[in-house]
């Protein structure tokens, strides 16, 4: 089982050019799945696994409370798994052909209000090394709507100064130009000018945003910036990195924005994905209706 986990992963990262957030949840459902039917039915080899062998998986994630979200991820997983042991003809039947992928409740996605994100690009207020980093990094967010991980691993040569633009690598390596505004590229020529002159020590990195010690800033390390940054503000909601990628989605189609130009901005590959932003924009409609008109 393992060898043959192995031989897809390899396929995931080589031939599909998977994200590395990507594989690391096949991996970890992969193994799970793996260690379950070893350890339940002293499964070892795929061919001996069945449809049921597979519901009993889902049904035993189920017993221990894994999020419906999870779950259907996990099943994702070993869908994926199992057409590619068909595939390389490792099996004779896909043992998940006949599961249904169950439906999961799509949550509107959270948003900071016009003001917030205001008072949040104000909160790095210092004129440090660091606080330039903060300001450029949380302008750019807002700006682009990029991932946190798009952000964190940015290198100069994707700074498009002249044309006001940055190219961003995202899921399965697929590059894309996002446009970048006035003030972002104000701040972020403010940052390249000072702020990571500073950071950086000896040698070199091309990566653009830096921490104190001169080394590429972490997702996680930046999450908590901007948590700090959050709670400076005076902003009472949870705020992380993705709040502002939907943000900026919802505020440029309030603006007017078309549905396939902010797609292509995010970097989704299905519009579907782009629409539950439509949603957010029907919700406040409705609780505006509900708020203020007279039989509301």
């Amino acid at each position: 089982m393992h060898l043959s986990i192995d031989l897809f992963m390899h396929y995931l990262t080589v031939e599909k050019g998977l994200a590395e957030n990507t594989l690391a949840a096949y991996s970890r459902d992969l193994s799970s799945y793996a260690n379950f039917l070893e350890k339940y039915y002293s499964i070892k080899q795929p061919k001996a696994i069945s449809q049921t062998h597979v519901l009993e998986f889902l049904s035993w994630l189920k017993d221990k409370q894994v999020s419906p979200r999870s779950r259907a991820r996990a099943l994702s997983s070993i869908r994926g798994f199992h057409r590619f042991l068909l595939q390389e003809t490792l099996v004779s039947n896909d043992a998940t052909a006949l599961i249904e992928t169950p439906k999961v409740f799509q949550p509107l996605p959270k948003l900071l209000t016009h003001a917030e994100v205001d008072a949040l690009l104000e909160a790095p207020a210092a004129n440090s090394p660091v606080a330039q980093r903060d300001k450029a990094m949380i302008e750019l967010l807002y700006a682009t709507g990029l991932r946190v991980s798009e952000l964190v691993n940015l290198q100069l040569r994707d700074i498009k100064l002249d044309i006001g633009c940055i190219t961003a690598l995202g899921k399965g390596a697929k590059q894309r130009l996002v446009p970048v505004g006035d003030i972002a590229l104000e701040m972020l020529l403010k940052y390249l000018q000072d702020g990571r002159l500073q950071l950086k020590k000896q040698g070199t990195t091309e990566f653009l945003f830096l921490n104190h010690r001169g080394k590429p800033i972490t997702r996680q390390g930046f999450w908590k910036n901007l948590r700090k940054y959050a709670l400076l503000a005076g902003i009472k909601k949870s705020v992380y990195p993705h709040v502002l990628r939907h943000s900026f989605a919802t505020h440029l189609l309030e603006n007017g924005a078309d549905l396939r130009s902010v797609q292509n901005m995010l970097g989704h590959s299905d519009i579907s994905t782009t629409q539950i932003y439509t949603h957010v924009q029907q919700e406040r409609l409705k609780k505006l209706h509900t708020n203020f008109h007279p039989r509301g």
